[in-house]
């Protein structure tokens, strides 16, 4: 009897340092598979991957090929992507990102970009390039309000960006006078 229980017991721990391992390797894949998922928003926005149609929303990056195929990849649940398109004279109306399709005026373009969060806390004061298509985009932690400041060439804007679900992730207003 002694023995069955021993083996029982043995079997059980066994069992449970299986499953706290899986546990762990799945965490850090959860954390690669976000990192690269970040990397693939990237790799569209700056054009290294080519789609039919690849969009970013508050929660989703969404990638559709010329032949209605769909996949949809989860964005981190602590980080918001915002992409901002700083203008003097033009702009479009946008609401979630097109990484395919969305041109902004300024493009290759150094801004002064300042964003703190609504208790004073500096987030970002970095010198940053707009991409090819006239975008700066940001990782920002979610569920704030920001407050944002772009300069460039004597020019500056002010505004304020929220990073809550279905908030805008395509900023298109933030005209440079």
């Amino acid at each position: 009897m002694r023995l069955k229980i021993t083996v029982i017991l043995l079997v059980f721990s066994i069992f449970l340092v299986s499953c706290q391992q899986q546990s762990q390797n799945e965490t850090s894949a959860d954390n690669e598979s976000l990192e690269n998922i970040k990397e693939l928003v990237n790799d569209y926005s700056i054009g290294e991957l080519t789609g039919e149609s690849a969009s970013i929303t508050s929660t989703q990056l969404i990638v559709s090929d010329n032949e209605e195929n769909e996949s949809i990849y989860d964005l981190p649940e602590d980080e918001f992507f915002v992409s901002i398109a700083p203008f003097i004279s033009e702009t479009h109306p946008c609401t979630d990102h097109s990484l395919t399709g969305c041109q902004g005026e300024l493009d290759n373009e150094d801004f002064d970009v300042y964003i703190e969060d609504m208790d004073g806390n500096v987030i970002v004061d970095e010198t940053m390039n707009s991409e090819a298509n006239g975008f700066i985009d940001l990782w920002l932690p979610r569920e704030e309000k920001y407050q944002v400041k772009i300069t460039h060439e004597g020019k500056q804007v002010e505004s304020e960006v929220s990073t809550f679900n279905n908030d805008r992730t395509c900023i298109t207003t933030m005209q440079l006078s």
